[in-house]
């Protein structure tokens, strides 16, 4: 507990404190580093990034390619601008006193493309979970396939067995 006392040893029982305080925030730090350097927080990090750079390319891909081309053959409306309208908007008529309105509606073409932009990554990620999941099981059933050796017997295995050998030979 800090004390505010006018002490000779006010001072030192704070900088024992702070050092103390220091030697915690140093331990703090050197299991965060722990923690943040093993190798699945690593790759996990580098999976979020690759992850998002490969949802940008996934939302270009469908909104600059595959709803264009959608568009083309359901009529040629985009579906970015596909939406039910449930207000209109009106804008400001400063001399009526009126002040601007903005139309609120659903836009569903928007939410269609975001499905299918959904999909496309899930199917993505189920063929690299799926791709994965097989070569480990591979890896796994070559690690089955072959025995692991005999460990060579420990100093005193050996010592144990000569004197075996040795009572044996004298009855």
């Amino acid at each position: 507990m800090w004390q505010c006392k006018f002490r000779p040893n006010y001072i030192l029982i704070n900088i024992k404190k702070f050092s103390y305080s220091l030697f915690t925030m140093g331990k703090f730090i050197q299991d965060f580093k722990d923690f943040a350097l093993k190798g699945n927080v690593v790759d996990m990090a580098i999976g979020v990034i690759i992850g998002g750079a490969f949802g940008k390319i996934v939302t270009s891909l469908v909104n600059d390619i595959i709803m264009p081309i959608i568009s083309v053959c359901t009529g040629g409306a985009s579906y970015a601008d596909l939406k039910y309208v449930i207000t209109e908007g009106r804008a400001e008529d400063a001399a009526n006193g009126v002040a601007a309105v903005e139309e609120v509606a659903i836009n569903y073409g928007t939410f269609i493309m975001n499905i299918v932009d959904f999909f496309i990554i899930a199917l993505s990620i189920f063929v690299a979970i799926r791709y994965t999941t097989k070569f480990m099981k591979k890896e796994k059933a070559a690690e089955e396939a072959a025995p692991e050796p005999e460990p060579a017997p420990t100093k005193e295995e050996v010592l144990l067995t000569e004197i075996r050998d040795l009572l044996a030979k004298k009855n």
